[in-house]
């Protein structure tokens, strides 16, 4: 699995992994800010982006693919950086690997199951969208609308649209996989043996995809050595809403 990724800057290593319908593209203005101090490397995780699509979507098999790219680029002590889905394939690397990394941040997300029902109208839009006809973007945010009131969520799923060779549409993300995975992107990560090194947990205000129990109990059974920050006025997308913040908290911890 030959992951598609973009660098910026010199320096020790960030890697950044997107979530759910995300891509690497949703980071780079955050990169190059980081990028500054830092070598900075943002990844587009398995059937997403313009990495490979596969039938199957797993954290063993996306903890791997980071592997691969750690590889690749003979990447030691690193910063590794997930958000949502992304953070749990960070998670989920810092446990198997935790002797490729320095630190580990996460964004608004827990170890714990999550329930992924919340994600069954993004679904019924995407896949309601008809590529075999669309004529506009417009026609796709009109589908899209049937099942996602939210204009900016909308407009967040309709960066992966794109036009092919031959001036048809496209998804970037591999719909027909997350659709039938979408249970297996909820799972809770485990693990025999905590992560000692330092980790930082970042969630939003106004998001509920980190509890006061994870914080207490679930977080610090797995990463002993963490913090949880909270990015007051911030929902689960706190990187976008709040990109000063989030900048602020990651660049003091990377240090």
């Amino acid at each position: 699995m030959q992951l598609h990724f973009r660098e910026l800057g010199q320096g020790t290593p960030l890697v950044i992994l997107h979530g759910l319908f995300g891509t690497s593209d949703n980071w780079q203005t955050l990169a190059k800010r980081w990028a500054e101090t830092h070598r900075v490397i943002v990844v587009d995780l398995r059937n997403h982006g313009r990495s490979p699509h596969t039938a199957e979507h797993s954290y063993d098999l996306m903890s791997q693919d980071v592997l691969g790219l750690f590889d690749q680029l003979g990447l030691q002590d690193v910063t590794l950086l997930g958000h949502s889905m992304g953070g749990k394939v960070a998670m989920r690397f810092a446990l198997d690997h935790p002797n490729r990394l320095t630190r580990l941040v996460v964004l608004d997300i827990a170890p714990r199951l999550s329930d992924m029902t919340h994600q069954d109208d993004i679904l019924a839009g995407l896949n309601a969208v008809p590529l075999a006809t669309l004529q506009t973007r417009q026609e796709a945010d009109d589908a899209l609308a049937r099942f996602i009131s939210n204009l900016g969520v909308r407009q967040f799923l309709l960066k992966n649209l794109y036009r092919k060779e031959d001036n048809s549409f496209a998804w970037r993300q591999n719909l027909t996989t997350l659709t039938a995975h979408m249970p297996a992107i909820g799972a809770e990560i485990t693990a025999p043996q905590p992560f000692l090194k330092p980790a930082l947990f970042v969630r939003g205000g106004k998001s509920d995809y980190i509890s006061p129990e994870d914080k207490l109990y679930g977080i610090p059974a797995l990463f002993p050595n963490s913090q949880v920050e909270t990015v007051v006025d911030a929902g689960h997308w706190l990187h976008a809403e709040k990109p000063d913040e989030v900048y602020a908290l990651v660049a003091a911890f990377m240090g």
